[in-house]
């Protein structure tokens, strides 16, 4: 599959993960063909220059037909992030529902599609998670219910748990706000979390769709650097490069809401005590598939994406150098798209 015929139908091209994926495809030696399913956003030119773009929409199965022909991997990288519970049903379900069906009509081999392990819900997870899964959003559960049915036809789910990089506009940008709303350690900053730049998690996506060898049917794969992250490590690191003071003292995750003054978003409490519990998992067996070696950890990582998060958290936290010593130089392609 990877002799140079491939073709791969990627959703969700436009998005955070999903560029930085058709980047990789784009620059891997075997060229495959690929196929960029757009709707409401214009594909970036550094794309459609090696790519063929076509119009349809997760919402509307007319415009999918046929979309999957001579296809030899789906990634199915979009997926709707609402409160909105019709909104999310109609992508994430009836959207992948559609999408699969037109893969299987098509004969197509391989479907990967990009989950997250936030189905899982409330920690403890160490390891492999011990539970079924318990997702806590609207968001959450439409995704869980979209794996469902790409694993009962034998796709293969990806379930990264925090991805962080240049684009990321959730997870530094929440620990930044939680940083300056909540200056203390949550239960002393020990829970240890599942982590992967956008970049491994690219790079990773890509081999999976252009491994030679036919994927594990049904699998669910979790998505993270093999070594979990301490949060006190992590605020630590994105501390020290934002220009953000360190938290002091302690407080419990079941105290956030009498310390944040009874907020008026009921949800504030519910995203920081995440950040107070184990949530990792064992990637192991991605990396194993993958052939691959995962790159650095975030600490050693965080100089390539702080100058993109800078720009972005500059209304929130005040311009600074990151103290002498650490290397700043960044990494132009990851930093410009």
């Amino acid at each position: 599959m990877s002799d140079g015929s491939s073709t791969i139908l990627v959703t969700g091209a436009t998005g955070f993960i999903g560029h930085q994926v058709v980047h990789r495809l784009l620059a891997h030696p075997t060229r495959p063909r690929l196929r960029l399913l757009a709707h409401e956003r214009d594909v970036p030119d550094c794309c459609t220059a090696a790519a063929t773009v076509v119009r349809g929409s997760l919402t509307e199965p007319a415009s999918l037909r046929d979309v999957c022909r001579g296809v030899d991997t789906v990634l199915h990288l979009a997926a709707a992030i609402t409160p909105d519970p019709a909104r999310a049903h109609a992508v994430n379900v009836v959207g992948t529902e559609t999408l699969l069906a037109e893969a299987c009509r098509s004969g197509v081999p391989r479907f990967v599609r990009l989950g997250t392990a936030a189905v899982y819900g409330p920690g403890p997870h160490r390891g492999q998670p011990r539970r079924s899964e318990r997702p806590l959003s609207v968001t959450s559960a439409s995704r869980l219910a979209g794996d469902r049915c790409v694993l009962a036809r034998g796709g293969v789910v990806l379930r990264p748990y925090l991805v962080y990089g240049a684009g990321d506009v959730w997870l530094v940008p929440s620990l930044a706000t939680m940083i300056t709303r909540l200056p203390h350690w949550i239960e002393g900053g020990r829970a240890r979390l599942s982590l992967i730049s956008v970049d491994d998690l690219a790079r990773v996506t890509a081999a999976l769709a252009l491994r030679p060898a036919p994927l594990p049917a049904s699998a669910v794969l979790h998505a993270a650097h093999p070594c979990p992250v301490a949060v006190r490590d992590l605020v630590t690191t994105l501390c020290r490069y934002l220009g953000l003071p360190l938290p002091h003292g302690d407080v419990s995750s079941a105290g956030l809401a009498e310390r944040l003054g009874g907020s008026a978003d009921p949800s504030l409490a519910q995203r920081f005590a995440q950040f107070g519990t184990d949530h990792w998992f064992d990637s192991a067996p991605l990396w194993s598939l993958a052939g691959l070696v995962p790159g650095p950890g975030i600490t050693e990582h965080f100089a390539v994406c702080a100058p993109w998060y800078r720009e972005y958290l500059k209304d929130l936290v005040p311009p600074a150098m990151p103290p002498a010593g650490l290397p700043v130089t960044p990494d132009p392609k990851a930093v410009s798209q």
